[in-house]
């Protein structure tokens, strides 16, 4: 992401979804958000924050060279209401809502599918430990 497309993302209001807390209007530049999406992924369980910190450094990676800035400020967004709700413990039970998945590419929702697969192996491992065989 360019410098000029940081100060385009500076400049935008982020969107505020019910519950989270008021922040600043502004999104959080790439690198900083970046870092704090880092932080806010220390609060989860050891198996969650390896698979969360690695996928977050993937996206950022990922989108590194993109320069529509549509897609800089929704990614940016997306992100910054992830780091709120990981800050605020606001992140258990939720569900995507219908309206994102339907905007999701094949792409996307392959990836959650694999995320899925991911998280109910991990439960199926976390359950099985502790029952008598």
């Amino acid at each position: 992401m360019r410098a000029s497309l940081r100060q385009l993302a500076t400049a935008t209001a982020a969107g505020s979804a019910p519950g989270l807390r008021r922040t600043p209007a502004a999104l959080l530049p790439p690198i900083q958000l970046y870092r704090r999406v880092l932080r806010a992924n220390r609060r989860l369980p050891t198996e969650m924050r390896v698979l969360g910190d690695n996928y977050v450094k993937s996206e950022f990676k990922q989108h590194k060279s993109v320069e529509n800035p549509l897609h800089i400020i929704g990614f940016l967004t997306e992100w910054q209401l992830y780091a709120q709700k990981l800050e605020g413990d606001m992140w258990r039970g939720e569900r995507l809502d219908k309206e994102k998945i339907d905007k999701m590419s094949d792409q996307q929702l392959g990836q959650l599918y694999e995320l899925l697969q991911e998280i109910q192996r991990a439960e199926t491992e976390e359950g099985g430990e502790g029952s008598p065989a």
